[in-house]
């Protein structure tokens, strides 16, 4: 067994990519379009798994956008996706300078959350251990839910 995708349903294409990937910093690998089925499936990989997207078309995001618009509520039912990064204070400042509300702030130099568009949760993970507390994360309060 090996992981292959996730998927995610989107309310508006152009806004959902230019979250993942011009603010997140995913990359788009492929993109179906079905006439018939109404939908179109953007498949996005993180730079660290790029060569192993293309070859093994694993791991990826999975971007589902229905053409006839479909309401799905506050997607609190799906749980999250995690990222590992290398300096989680600082992308979560490029995340924050990029417009992106940071949810919960990395106070312990460990974990975030931040949320796409369509409220899917995103958990930024450390990589190795912990870095020292750091202002203004380890002050910075919660904003909304993740």
């Amino acid at each position: 067994m090996r992981y292959l995708h996730t998927m995610v349903r989107v309310r508006n294409l152009d806004e959902s990519l230019d979250f993942w990937v011009d603010k997140f910093g995913l990359t788009e690998v492929r993109r179906f379009d079905s006439d018939k089925g109404r939908y179109t499936l953007v498949y996005l990989t993180a730079s660290g798994d790029a060569a192993s997207a293309v070859t093994a078309k694993a791991p990826l995001l999975e971007l589902t956008y229905n053409w006839d618009p479909e309401d799905y509520g506050s997607a609190r039912n799906f749980g999250h996706l995690a990222y590992e990064v290398d300096d989680i204070y600082a992308e979560c400042a490029r995340l924050l300078a990029a417009g992106v509300t940071i949810n919960r702030p990395p106070r312990d130099g460990h974990m975030a959350f931040v949320r796409s568009p369509d409220q899917i949760s995103i958990e930024l993970l450390q990589k190795g251990g912990s870095l020292p507390p750091a202002e203004p994360w380890a002050s910075m309060p919660n904003t909304g839910t993740w």
